[in-house]
């Protein structure tokens, strides 16, 4: 698969979430005017939103992480026809563990778009690997309305909206981070490290 066009057709027929069209445009715009060096990406897939953020930026080096290893291999494919296998590093694990051996490594952006109840696990580990003015785009903040929404999500989804909402208002609240809600599709948080 090549083509944006082809990846988006394939996700589709295969029921694999990938980036929202609006949120994949605000990724893309920021990539370009940006120019992160070096990215950090929870949540592979099939490898759409890395090659979005290449393909803005061609100059970026991106280390990806996914814990399903068919996803990963759809990734591979996805990066090798698009001729992108030596501006990522794949890594094929549990994201929590692949964070804490990553530890000593910098990123000027963050792309978190993993299992959204895990994001406020995440964010200890994440706030000490962005550089200062580097930023964090978490995608899915607002889990289908359920984060905004008065009330008890109900017990299926209880977990994750208190996650979110904890991990939105730990980096909302904290003074080194200069942190904006965009409401559109299914919520993006961006925060940029400012200390």
């Amino acid at each position: 698969m090549k083509t944006f066009f082809q990846l988006k057709r394939f996700a589709k027929k295969n029921i694999i979430p990938i980036i929202r069209p609006k949120s994949a445009k605000m990724l893309r715009n920021f990539c370009r005017v940006k120019k992160p060096k070096k990215i950090l990406e929870i949540g592979t897939a099939i490898g759409y939103s890395t090659s979005i953020m290449l393909d803005a930026f061609k100059q970026t080096f991106v280390v990806t992480i996914e814990k399903d290893e068919k996803m990963a291999e759809i990734a591979k494919q996805t990066f090798k026809d698009r001729n992108l296998e030596e501006k990522v590093k794949l890594i094929e694990s549990d994201a929590f563990v692949a964070l804490n051996k990553l530890q000593n490594e910098k990123f000027d952006f963050i792309f978190l778009d993993g299992p959204k109840g895990q994001y406020f696990k995440y964010l200890p580990l994440l706030k000490g690997m962005l550089n200062i003015n580097g930023f964090l785009l978490a995608d899915d903040v607002l889990f289908h309305g359920y984060v905004k929404k008065e009330g008890d999500p109900g017990h299926k989804h209880r977990t994750i909206v208190a996650s979110l909402r904890a991990f939105i208002n730990d980096l909302s609240s904290d003074s080194n981070f200069e942190t904006k809600l965009f409401e559109y599709e299914d919520g993006l948080l961006l925060c940029q490290r400012v200390k």
